[in-house]
């Protein structure tokens, strides 16, 4: 008799472990770790009701750059960050303003924060759907989802109260290091084309 308890609750517990951890969600996969590294890759962004796209490019943690191909209001508009700083480029003139200035800010912000973390990281882990593998998590500005493909290369960065996705192509590995900075003697010329910029560049970002 005591047998047969013993056996009754050991076949419980082994279902209750089995089924808490259906509950808990999909299958978890590991891939190798690809992100720490500088590369560069085609991006598709719809922020909104804003739709973009461009390349973006990372140097190094925290030294990031994207260079917009559309809308036409937007193509040919560089951001580079580094350090809490964001430099903008436009028809051969650049300039330094806070990334408060600029919509993209948060976007960016996010995207490096996240994928600058899980740089730091051996391998990757989450779980796996439809032969990819999603890693979620919670920002100050909200939850998002990043797909990653199997072997450890960005696919689609997703933050549903922000209505952002971007989605990315094949990732290529380039040489480390930023842009050179623009002349002292082009400071007269960037600081009347300043304002200009700025202004084009925001009602791009929260009109389109």
């Amino acid at each position: 008799m005591k047998r047969l308890i013993t056996f009754t609750i050991a076949g419980l517990m082994l279902f209750s472990v089995t089924g808490c951890k259906t509950l808990g969600g999909g299958e978890e996969i590991t891939a190798e770790n690809n992100l720490d590294t500088a590369f560069q890759t085609e991006t598709n962004i719809t922020l909104d009701e804003m739709k973009a796209s461009g390349v973006l490019c990372r140097f190094g943690e925290g030294m990031w750059e994207i260079e917009f191909d559309s809308p036409n209001t937007l193509s040919g508009v560089k951001l580079e960050f580094s350090e809490g700083t964001s430099t903008a480029s436009y028809k051969g003139l650049s300039f330094s303003v806070p990334q408060s200035a600029l919509p993209v800010k948060s976007m960016m912000n996010n995207l490096i924060s996240v994928t600058d973390e899980l740089a730091r990281n051996e391998e990757l882990s989450g779980e796996k759907e439809n032969g990819e593998m999603k890693i979620s998590g919670s920002l100050e500005s909200g939850d998002y989802t990043l797909t990653m493909d199997k072997s450890g290369n960005l696919k689609r960065f997703e933050m549903p109260n922000m209505k952002l996705v971007m989605e990315f192509g094949e990732m290529k590995e380039i040489g480390s290091g930023s842009s050179d900075s623009q002349p002292e003697e082009n400071t007269e010329a960037v600081n009347i084309s300043e304002t200009e910029i700025i202004t084009e560049t925001t009602e791009s970002l929260t009109t389109s």
